[in-house]
């Protein structure tokens, strides 16, 4: 944390954070990435990949009200199977809380995610950021799509008309950052048996879908709260090329919460 001077930290705040992280895979499972079967079938060597990198946040009250700026990035390295593996993933943010219908208490958000995908199956080096174990639900609340080989650009309005209650809208335009990669999709390695993650042909192909959702979360109390969701995504041609009769979807849920 750095603190600015006296004078300054009535209005403004920053925050920043380094991080390093270690992922060794020795399991004989079959990896999930852009190359053929056979490549696949015969590469039984294990993963170990670095991570390290860091974010930045800073906040200020201005004319305008209290705006917000998030950066953080990560780098890659190590070895996928025999291969090289280089990889990258970073997200900027930007929003602000206008003093404008002060009972709804309306944040404005904007922001670009990026999470790198593979130029070249056969060229030695795989460069699909690998996203370990992600927590898709959180931010990907109808998770059809996660960073691994995604561009996101996206935009939410947020909304608390009670202290107890907040409402929001998201809008994401979902890219593939590499046409020659993979739309990735799932949860992580969580299974011994299973790698955690599929992938599905882009057909050549980065334009992935749109995603409009709203949601309303409620505490009931500070142990029990409620949420309501509601998800609609329309598909683009690396979706229409797989389900040509079928490309858009949708998601809704229910969900109580208990801290015990």
């Amino acid at each position: 944390m750095r603190l600015l001077p006296t004078s300054y930290q009535a209005i403004q705040a920053a925050e920043w954070r380094l991080f390093s992280a270690y992922y060794d895979d020795w399991r004989n499972v079959l990896k999930t990435d852009n190359r053929p079967l056979l490549a696949r079938l015969a590469d039984s060597n294990g993963i170990r990949i670095g991570t390290i990198g860091g974010h930045f946040l800073h906040t200020a009250q201005t004319g305008l009200g209290t705006t917000d700026l998030l950066f953080w990035a990560a780098l890659q390295f190590g070895r996928w199977g025999t291969l090289d593996h280089r990889a990258a993933a970073l997200d900027v943010e930007a929003g602000i809380q206008p003093p404008i219908v002060k009972r709804l208490k309306p944040w404005a958000r904007v922001g670009y995610t990026y999470g790198s995908g593979d130029s070249n199956s056969n060229d030695g080096t795989h460069g699909t950021f690998f996203q370990i174990f992600p927590t898709p639900r959180q931010f990907a609340r109808f998770p059809f799509y996660n960073m691994m080989n995604n561009e996101d650009l996206f935009g939410m309005l947020t909304l608390r008309p009670r202290a107890r209650l907040a409402l929001k809208h998201e809008f994401h335009f979902l890219r593939l950052a590499s046409q020659t990669d993979l739309w990735y999709l799932g949860g992580g390695p969580f299974q011994p048996w299973t790698f955690g993650y599929q992938g599905r042909p882009s057909n050549n192909s980065r334009d992935l879908a749109n995603l409009y959702d709203v949601s309303a979360d409620y505490a009931f109390t500070t142990r029990v709260s409620m949420t309501l969701y509601w998800g609609y995504a329309v598909g683009h041609t690396v979706i229409s090329s797989i389900y040509p009769q079928n490309k858009n979807g949708s998601l809704g849920f229910i969900e109580f919460n208990i801290k015990l």
